[in-house]
């Protein structure tokens, strides 16, 4: 850990909210690349550079010279915001980085109709790159001569190749959090603006994944796209006359936190709210965003189908599904936050009782529930239609040991856990009723087995050291 270290993510560790009276009350940032990234950045010499989100944010910027806030607190280490246009961070986060590139390497378009790169998208374009831009200036500013520059996901994919031509003195590492798109998929994207991209990480002394299959993709690509050799077996890209390392670094959780966390007061009290509604009854759960990959509608459909095909269960079984507002000044989630709301009603309406609720939505975001919810499933329904790894399907395991795991094989997380889970194809309704059916009759001793096995999988790489290990591999 010694030496200077740079962290660069759209997202930074605070935030700031303005209230009616002018006044600015901060917190901790939102999300879990920040959640994890925050957990590390105590104790060591770091500097985090990352965008100003809000009005609140902005006004927090202009108060503090050149945007430092150095004593920011919540053991973030010194942080630098960045004020971008709202009109230029707007083009760069919603249309490009979560409306284009999220939507490749989910591979989520509804290719009939999306995506289209017109005129419009190419302005879109240009904001990405000045957003890009003012991190490249800002970490080239800040950084020591010969420091570490650890540059985080798809938001910031030009920002190594910009840093590189600025400050070659520097180690770059770039990690991507999200899946990568195959080289058929990825070429929807314009010609040259698949060779920007690649070539942006391609920038980065490191380019590091969540899972050999992320990395495999992105060398595929690297390799159809740019010509580049490949070496497989030692994971290096070499192009334009430099080569790249790529790493493959698991993200897993910090258990000790985890469960320290768990056990507050408050986690508490919402466990005994549960119980009281839900009786001792058995506890299917997922904890999602309503995000499009999270596959929210598919998995309530399939447990719809488990109802009609096991009246047995009737009256026996509660679904305890969370399921978060994400993203809603984009109209596609907003449509998919109602689509599931309206499937949870239609099971309401189709099977509930005077004395059973068959399902629980709640729509608020609220972690302490979320963590009880956790400790008290007996099941774990994680399907998303494509993650870079899925956190959930770790910290559901650690909470609740003696539950059962249903886990999309479409998830970064079945590569470590997949072997202890109840593993479903994302798209197949009838086979995630099926692994609901299993999941319910699974032999307790089962149920213990795979969970201990679950849970040290879970915490085998913690956010310090996925972080340190990184650091170590970029020398």
């Amino acid at each position: 850990m010694s030496g200077p270290i740079l962290l660069a993510s759209n997202r930074g560790p605070v935030s700031f909210t303005l209230s009616d009276d002018g006044s600015l009350t901060m917190r901790r940032g939102g999300g879990g690349l920040v959640s994890g990234l925050s957990e590390v950045s105590r104790d060591i010499d770091l500097l985090w550079i990352c965008a100003a989100l809000s009005d609140g944010d902005r006004g927090a910027v202009r108060l503090a010279p050149g945007g430092r806030l150095d004593h920011a607190g919540f053991d973030t280490g010194a942080v630098r915001m960045l004020d971008i246009p709202p009109a230029t961070f707007h083009r760069a986060y919603n249309t490009v980085a979560n409306s284009t590139l999220w939507f490749v390497h989910h591979l989520l378009y509804d290719t009939p109709n999306r995506p289209q790169f017109d005129a419009r998208f190419r302005r879109d374009w240009e904001s990405y790159q000045a957003y890009n831009e003012a991190f490249a200036t800002a970490l080239g500013e800040e950084a020591p001569h010969e420091a570490r520059v650890m540059v985080q996901d798809y938001h910031l994919s030009l920002v190594p190749a910009m840093l590189r031509g600025e400050r070659p003195d520097l180690r770059v590492a770039h990690f991507s959090h999200t899946p990568w798109a195959p080289p058929e998929y990825f070429s929807l994207l314009p010609d040259d603006l698949r060779v920007e991209l690649l070539e942006g990480i391609l920038g980065a002394d490191r380019a590091g994944f969540l899972t050999a299959r992320w990395a495999g993709a992105f060398m595929d690509c690297c390799e159809t796209v740019l010509g580049a050799r490949v070496d497989r077996v030692h994971r290096t890209v070499t192009h334009g006359g430099r080569t790249t390392r790529v790493g493959v670094h698991p993200l897993g959780v910090d258990g000790e936190a985890l469960w320290a966390r768990a056990s507050e007061p408050d986690v508490e009290s919402h466990m005994a709210a549960l119980r009281d509604q839900v009786g001792d009854r058995r506890l299917i759960v997922r904890i999602d965003r309503t995000e499009l990959s999270k596959n929210i509608v598919r998995g309530l459909s399939a447990y719809r189908e488990f109802l009609a095909a096991h009246p047995e269960w009737h009256g026996r079984v509660v679904h305890l599904a969370f399921a978060y507002p994400s993203r809603h000044d984009l109209p596609e989630y907003r449509e998919y936050t109602a689509a599931v709301q309206r499937c949870a009603q239609e099971i309401e309406d189709e099977y509930a009782t005077e004395d059973w609720s068959p399902l629980i939505l709640n729509v608020d975001d609220d972690y302490p529930r979320s963590l009880a919810a956790y400790r008290l499933a007996d099941v774990m329904l994680v399907n998303p239609i494509r993650d870079g790894m899925n956190l959930v399907a770790k910290e559901g395991p650690l909470l609740s040991p003696g539950s059962a795991l249903i886990l999309s094989r479409e998830a970064g997380a079945a590569a470590e856990l997949g072997e202890n889970a109840l593993l479903v194809n994302p798209f197949d309704v009838s086979a995630t009723a099926a692994a609901i059916h299993r999941s319910l009759i699974m032999p307790e001793a089962d149920r213990v087995r795979m969970g201990a096995r679950l849970s040290a999988a879970a915490t085998a790489l913690p956010p310090r050291r996925w972080f340190t290990d990184q650091l170590a591999a970029l020398g």
